[in-house]
C-alpha cells in the first residue's frame, strides 16, 4: 500500500470545487500525529471561501469514490467554509464529508451536504497542531485554534454512536474511547496507538489483555481477530466510558 497520494488528490478537489474557492488543503490525522498505521485513512482538510454546490459536491464524492482505497490508502476528506469555523463557534459545521465508512450511501447517490459536526474540534486542533500544508497558507493563517472545553465537549459528544459500534468496529471503538479518555485527562491529542499506551498503563490487568490486542492490531502487529477475546471487549469498553465520565467530571467548572 503506497504510504502518500495527498499530493494527487489536492489537483482533485481543486477541480470539483473551484481553484478560486479553494483557499488551502491540509494534512491532519494519522499522518502529522506520526502514526500512519497500516489501517489508517488518509485525512485531509480542505478549507474553502464559500459553500459549495450539490453539483461541486457531486464531482467530488464522484471523483473520491475512483481514488480512494483499493491500491491507494482510503481517503477521508472534510472540507469547511472558512467564515464558518472562524471566528470559532460551537458546534462548528461541516460544508462537505467524505469516509470510506459511508461507500454506500454515495454508492445509492447520497451527496453529503452542510450540517453540524462536533468532530471538527479534534480535527481542527490536530491540523493547527500538524502545520502541514499541501496547498495554501499554514493552516493557522485560516483556522482559530478550538478552545479546551469545547475539545472536550466534542470528544465525549461521540460517545454513545461509538459504543453502538462496537461489535462491528471493534478495535477503533476501544482505541477511539482510549483517545477520549487521554484528551480529557492531559488536555492533548494522541495517535491512537498512542493513546492506547497511555491508557494501559491505567486500566486494571482484567481489560489490559482487549485493549493491548487492539492496539497490536491498529500497528499491523496482529491480525484483526476477537472471537479469542471477545468476552472481555464489552467489559474493557464500558470500564472506559466510565474512565471517561470521571475524566469529564473531574473538568467541570
Amino acid at each position: 500500500m503506497p504510504e502518500h497520494h495527498a499530493d494527487r488528490l489536492v489537483p482533485l478537489v481543486r477541480s470539483a470545487l473551484g481553484d478560486g474557492n479553494v483557499l488551502a488543503v491540509h494534512l491532519h490525522g494519522s499522518a502529522v500525529l506520526g502514526a500512519l498505521g497500516p489501517y489508517s485513512d488518509l485525512d485531509l482538510l480542505a478549507v474553502v471561501r464559500r459553500p459549495t454546490t450539490v453539483d461541486e459536491r457531486r464531482a467530488l464524492t464522484g471523483a473520491l469514490m475512483k481514488v480512494s482505497g483499493g491500491g491507494d490508502r482510503p481517503v477521508e476528506l472534510v472540507v469547511v467554509v472558512q467564515d464558518e469555523v472562524r471566528p470559532w463557534r460551537y458546534p462548528p459545521d461541516c460544508e462537505f464529508l467524505y469516509g470510506e465508512w459511508l461507500r454506500g450511501d454515495y454508492e445509492r447517490g447520497v451527496v453529503p451536504g452542510p450540517g453540524p459536526m462536533p468532530d471538527l474540534a479534534p480535527l481542527l486542533t490536530v491540523a493547527l497542531m500538524g502545520n502541514t500544508s499541501l496547498y495554501g497558507p499554514p493552516p493557522a493563517e485560516l483556522l482559530d485554534p478550538v478552545p479546551p472545553a469545547d475539545l472536550r465537549r466534542a470528544v465525549v459528544e461521540g460517545v454513545p454512536d461509538l459504543m453502538a459500534d462496537l461489535g462491528s468496529d471493534t478495535r477503533n471503538v476501544l482505541l477511539t474511547l482510549a483517545r477520549v479518555w487521554t484528551t480529557l485527562a492531559t488536555g492533548g491529542i494522541r495517535s491512537k496507538d498512542a493513546a492506547a499506551d497511555w491508557a494501559l498503563d491505567r486500566l486494571p490487568e482484567e481489560h489490559r489483555a482487549v485493549l493491548a490486542r487492539a492496539r497490536a492490531v491498529c500497528l499491523g502487529q496482529r491480525p484483526e481477530r476477537w472471537d479469542d477475546l471477545r468476552a472481555g471487549v464489552r467489559p474493557c469498553a464500558d470500564f472506559l466510558v466510565d474512565a471517561i465520565g470521571r475524566a469529564r467530571a473531574d473538568q467541570a467548572p
